[in-house]
């Protein structure tokens, strides 16, 4: 293996409420976002899930609007770049016809992460209450639900909802936020509990009056009480058991290659030709790896993607980067794949080309390689590499075998 494997994430709060000033600016497949490449549009696939005809019509819209390509994000959406100025209406037009928009007012909060080789109908059943929901178009389009099947995969994405499970007695665990506690419900009644979870959250939104955006976004007298939300569950007519102690399984992401029935195929970087795209026939499943599952007989696929579980790329990620990104300072894509098979490791390597960081991993250690303007640093977990090293393949070499808490701490500025 050249990652190891992930680490379950560890429950984090804030000391400090955070107060917005400002809407929530997240693209859309309606709102597009204009980047130094045209303008891009990020249409949302809750649960990853795609019918054939779906992914075809979001081929057709990259070539007949787009570059040409697809983007494949950390939440398992799907992005098109390159459009051009005024295709708006012609997007909507294609992505609506194809099902892809069944809730226009909904289309930014379909916010879904879904365990890819499990069962679909619950993130179905939820992403169908949400588009039938007026009160949640109220949520920001970066509020993310978790439907696990109780590996505990998905639920290590810092999701602010989570549902784990059902377990072996049919119940389902219901998360908010980071908690170590959670509820209990029916696996029958988790979807519209996860529902009512979203509601309480914009009631705490409307008494904190901080415009927050998460769930840990909400501190103090404002942070969500799990026990009172299981009370109200109890009130609406679910039944809700509370655990405080809840378990917390995790199982890495599905790696490049043939997992029963179905064939996991990893995307370098997450960005792929149409033509890459039509190779995988039938249902898809993307997901928030930049993967993509095909079930039934396997495809032959394009060998410009992966599905060999050593592969060097299976633990590269990098964002968009130069010419796309305005703030990016460097083509930090092409340096990924300079190095690719040159600075190898234990830990899995994220390119960004700004402080923003945009689609780092979540719940595992990674390497963080930030560009500066004039070559990038290296840290591991926030710990950065000091010196910096003067050889990028070297440092980054060291920096992903290194033992996080071996590392020294650059001392902080002034």
């Amino acid at each position: 293996m050249l990652a190891a494997m992930p680490q379950p994430p560890v429950a984090a709060s804030r000391d400090e409420p955070v107060i917005r000033d400002r809407g929530d600016a997240c693209p859309g497949a309606l709102r597009l976002h204009a980047a130094d490449d045209g303008f891009l549009a990020r249409v949302r696939i809750p649960g990853g899930l795609l019918t054939a005809p779906q992914a075809a019509a979001l081929a057709l819209a990259a070539d007949r609007f787009g570059d040409g390509h697809l983007e494949l994000t950390s939440r398992g959406n799907v992005q098109l770049r390159g459009l051009a100025d005024g295709c708006g209406g012609g997007l909507a037009e294609l992505l609506d016809a194809a099902g892809l928009l069944p809730a226009p007012a909904h289309e930014r909060v379909r916010n879904i992460v879904a365990t890819p080789l499990a069962d679909p109908a619950p993130a179905r059943a939820l992403d169908a209450l949400l588009c039938a929901d007026a009160r949640v178009a109220a949520l920001s389009g970066r509020f993310l639900f978790a439907v696990d099947d109780g590996r505990g995969d998905v639920a290590a994405l810092d999701p602010d909802i989570t549902l784990l499970g059902p377990d072996p007695d049919g119940r389902t665990l219901l998360r908010l936020g980071a908690a170590r506690d959670a509820v209990e419900v029916a696996a029958e009644d988790a979807p519209r509990a996860a529902l009512l979870a979203a509601h309480h959250f914009l009631d705490a939104v409307d008494g904190a009056g901080t415009r927050a955006w998460r769930v840990a976004e909400l501190t103090g007298e404002h942070a969500l009480d799990v026990a009172e939300f299981g009370r109200l569950l109890d009130g609406l007519g679910i039944p809700a058991r509370y655990v405080a102690q809840a378990p917390r399984p995790y199982a890495p992401p599905p790696e490049p290659g043939v997992h029963a029935d179905a064939l996991c195929v990893l995307v370098p970087l997450g960005r792929l030709t149409t033509a890459q795209w039509r190779t995988l026939p039938g249902e898809l499943r993307v997901t928030p790896w930049r993967s993509i599952v095909v079930h039934g007989d396997a495809p032959a696929v394009d060998p410009g993607l992966v599905t060999d579980s050593d592969s060097a790329w299976r633990s590269v990620t990098a964002c968009t980067g130069k010419p796309g990104c305005a703030k990016s300072l460097a083509d930090v894509r092409a340096d990924a794949r300079a190095l690719v098979h040159v600075a190898t490791g234990e830990l899995p390597v994220h390119w960004s080309g700004c402080e923003r960081r945009c689609g780092h991993p979540r719940g595992t250690r990674w390497v963080d390689a930030l560009a500066t303007g004039d070559g990038y640093r290296l840290s591991v977990n926030g710990r950065e590499l000091s010196p910096a090293p003067t050889d990028l393949a070297v440092g980054l070499t060291a920096a992903r075998n290194a033992n996080p808490s071996e590392i020294p701490q650059s001392p902080k500025p002034q």
